[in-house]
């Protein structure tokens, strides 16, 4: 299973502490984490083996809408700010929609994304 993990700026730290309460899920061999080049970056920090894409605002956020299109990455959790604007908006909402249209479960918050890895675990 493909996991795309991406957050922004002010969400990485919480990604990373998210990564770190799952894992021993995480690190299975059956899971493989993609990531944007800045998150990848901070997952390899604290020891996951990412496969990192470009940074989001240079394209990393359309490389993994991509992978989502081709059928290659079974779930994204995707960090977001809210209180933040981002020149890279249109890649953001491109991604979300990819993951609707392709039927991928996208969570953009911590509660979400842990619901969600529960739910493989079952």
């Amino acid at each position: 299973m493909e996991i795309a993990i991406i957050a922004h700026d002010e969400k990485k730290a919480n990604m990373v502490q998210f990564l770190n309460k799952n894992k021993e899920l995480l690190l299975k061999d059956t899971i493989n984490l993609i990531a944007t080049g800045t998150t990848g970056g901070k997952a390899e920090e604290a020891g996951f083996k990412v496969i990192k894409m470009l940074s989001g605002p240079l394209g990393g956020d359309a490389q993994i809408a991509s992978r989502v299109a081709e059928g290659k990455t079974n779930m994204v959790l995707f960090f977001k700010d809210p209180m933040s604007s981002h020149p890279h908006e249109a890649d953001i909402n491109m991604l979300i929609r990819v993951c609707d249209v392709h039927n991928v479960p996208l969570a953009t918050n911590e509660a979400t994304a842990q619901l969600l890895l529960n739910a493989i675990i079952l």
